[in-house]
């Protein structure tokens, strides 16, 4: 994983739930990722996924993916190439799903500082996100959080120690 990321940013509100970024109605007919791609946030914004670019950020308020636990809900922006998401909160099992699924994630509040469309740059080394808006500081990610990231997931780096990989 990069230890910067600059992209242009999506920005939404308070309480996005899994069934908005990824539809309920597709959690059991739907395995493969990137038709779960095709269906990423399609309730909520139906361009996003014609508009979106490799690496785009999503900023969002607070908690983030809240609702069902599912994984759809992270695998879906992952596979259309969301770079990373910061929001000002994230409900707990999705925190971990996306850390899970390598897409990174950052807590703060710099949601207030920005459109979409803005560009906005993540330093995962110094703990800053720069908006046109501001800097804002957010907790660094735990080192063993930045190794499963930089794996791409835990899978991936659960097969890099066990030398499978």
């Amino acid at each position: 994983m990069k230890t910067r990321i600059t992209g242009r940013v999506w920005k939404y509100g308070d309480d996005v739930n899994t069934d908005v970024i990824f539809p309920g109605k597709y959690t059991y007919s739907i395995s493969d990722r990137k038709e779960m791609a095709e269906h990423a946030l399609e309730d909520l914004d139906p361009d996003f996924v014609n508009k979106v670019q490799p690496g785009e950020i999503i900023v969002a308020g607070k908690n983030w993916g809240c609702g069902s636990s599912r994984e759809q809900a992270v695998i879906c922006l992952k596979e259309v190439g969301v770079g990373a998401i910061v929001a000002r909160s994230f409900a707990r099992i999705y925190f971990r799903n996306c850390i899970n699924e390598g897409l990174p994630i950052v807590t703060c509040d710099a949601v207030d500082s920005v459109e979409s469309g803005d560009e906005i740059t993540i330093d995962f080394e110094t703990g800053k996100v720069t908006t046109p808006g501001g800097e804002y500081n957010f907790p660094p990610l735990a080192p063993s959080v930045m190794e499963i990231l930089d794996a791409g997931g835990l899978v991936p780096h659960v097969k890099q120690k066990l030398g499978l990989a």
